[in-house]
């Protein structure tokens, strides 16, 4: 055997040690929201976080929306017309996804009662990891399963950027956007008073 075989035969065996270790890394422990909130941008193309609000006089139409939800259940916007809505956009393998759970499901225990739905909006998993994912992280709302029909992401193609994922968008009793948060959702105050801004609407 020449020496450059030998070179790439140690180099190969070397690459595929290296990938075992981190992928035993990997599975030791769940780091993804840690990397988010150190800063890094592994695997996601998220938002900065900003907060843009829509005045009632330049909304545009009512988004239309449905879909299948994880657990076999159709959510319609049809259904929901009278309620503020909130619809997060995300994925389980998203680092700001992971990070930004509890807020969300805090926020949706402090308004369930006040006429505030939540709708999540899965763009790449299966059912059953959408299932596990709330399990996890104690989600108390469904997502729709948009990831075979892409049918929801098209609906709010207007106002959500393709690639950035968390988005999370609040839409007003009559199902107009009314404010969205670009990013994951920093804390709950925020996203609690773009709720209180949409509920104290006539």
């Amino acid at each position: 055997m020449t020496r450059s075989r030998q070179a790439g035969r140690m180099l190969s065996a070397a690459a595929a040690a290296l990938a075992t270790v981190l992928l035993v890394a990997g599975c030791s422990e769940d780091p993804l929201a840690e990397q988010y909130k150190e800063g890094s941008s592994k695997g996601y193309i998220a938002g900065d976080g900003s907060v843009m609000e829509i005045a009632e006089s330049d909304r545009g139409k009512p988004v239309e929306f449905s879909g299948t939800t994880e657990s076999g259940d159709t959510i319609s916007s049809s259904d929901l017309v009278g309620d503020v809505v909130v619809v997060n956009f995300w994925y389980a393998s998203c680092a700001p996804c992971r990070a930004e759970a509890p807020i969300l499901d805090e926020v949706y225990d402090e308004h369930s009662d006040d006429g505030v739905a939540f709708v999540g909006v899965n763009l790449r998993d299966q059912p059953g990891t959408a299932a596990s994912f709330n399990e996890t992280y104690d989600v108390g709302y469904s997502s729709i399963i948009d990831v075979d029909t892409g049918t929801v992401k098209l609906a709010f193609a207007d106002t959500v950027p393709p690639n950035s994922v968390p988005t999370t968008i609040v839409l007003d009793k009559q199902g107009r956007v009314s404010a969205r948060i670009l990013g994951a959702v920093p804390d709950t105050s925020i996203l609690s008073t773009l709720v209180e801004d949409a509920v104290a609407e006539n």
